[in-house]
């Protein structure tokens, strides 16, 4: 019985990823910014939506609110602001904040999260920043961005099996019991080897061989070994947020009484499902590369 309900979960996640390849490949490779910032948009809104519905929000308030970032996303678009760096590094200083805030408290007092309005707050800071940090990564390069998510896809990939492998210590039992502290070792050395190769296959010189790590790992080496230590402190901070944004939606799912975000994606669940881990590192990623091109 087991066999027959999982069969079609399986088909449908592999259709469902197959169409999502077809559609974010060539859109990745061949769109111009402005189409590039507005097809990651129409992904944002549904996470909007999601994240409303999450707050405890009916359909037309979630509905509204998901009107609300897709406004402030074009009326920034329509403004000279987006023209600013000095706006974008506010945004994502903003978003980093605000992740640090939710790690810091997880740590001192455990999981929990606001509720309504003050989490749909909370979900502006964090939404439209990474929105804007995965379309400024585009305009680096298509390879550019591609290396910086696969660094929380191999994470993820890598927890999971060293998790299966090894997993005796829970990290989050309240929240995701299926996450061990063994998977998160895993999760940091599948990213630290991620990091490496990236770092010596690409370039920094501005082309379209340039990776994050190549930049990260190029400015660290003006340093010395200490500045490759710290290069590899942030690629693994970045890991460790990435696992609070997983930590933290489910927090929200499990509070909310729901299994998925919702239902968008036959087979994957919701688009918060598939990108709750990018959503805290596109910022902080492109906060630290603005940082090493202006230094």
């Amino acid at each position: 019985m087991r066999r027959k309900i999982l069969a079609p979960m399986l088909k449908a996640r592999v259709i469902t990823a197959l169409v999502l390849l077809a559609l974010v490949v060539p859109a990745l490779a061949f769109m111009p910014i402005t189409a590039w910032a507005a097809f990651v948009l129409v992904f944002v809104a549904a996470a909007a939506w999601e994240w409303g519905r999450l707050c405890g929000f009916g359909m037309r308030l979630a509905i509204g609110y998901a009107a609300g970032i897709v406004l402030a996303a074009l009326g920034f678009m329509g403004s000279a602001a987006h023209e600013s760096d000095a706006v974008a590094l506010a945004a994502y200083a903003v978003s980093v904040a605000c992740w640090l805030m939710v790690a810091i408290w997880w740590f001192v007092r455990g999981p929990a999260a606001p509720q309504g309005f003050m989490l749909a707050s909370l979900g502006a800071c964090m939404l439209l920043p990474c929105w804007w940090a995965v379309v400024q990564a585009r305009e680096a390069g298509a390879l550019f961005m591609f290396l910086l998510m696969g660094l929380v896809w191999v994470a993820d990939i890598a927890a999971y099996f060293a998790g299966r492998a090894f997993g005796r210590h829970k990290l989050a039992p309240a929240v995701s019991p299926g996450k061990t502290w063994e998977g998160v070792a895993g999760g940091m050395a599948g990213a630290a080897a991620l990091a490496a190769i990236c770092a010596l296959a690409t370039t920094d010189t501005g082309g379209a061989y340039d990776s994050w790590f190549a930049w990260l790992f190029g400015f660290a080496g003006r340093v010395g070994p200490a500045g490759y230590v710290a290069a590899l402190a942030l690629v693994l901070a970045m890991v460790g947020l990435s696992i609070i944004g997983d930590l933290f939606e489910s927090l929200l799912k499990r509070r909310a009484g729901v299994k998925d975000s919702s239902g968008l994606l036959p087979g994957h669940g919701g688009v918060l499902d598939r990108i709750d881990a990018l959503i805290p590192t596109m910022p902080l990623a492109m906060l630290i590369y603005a940082f090493m091109r202006a230094a």
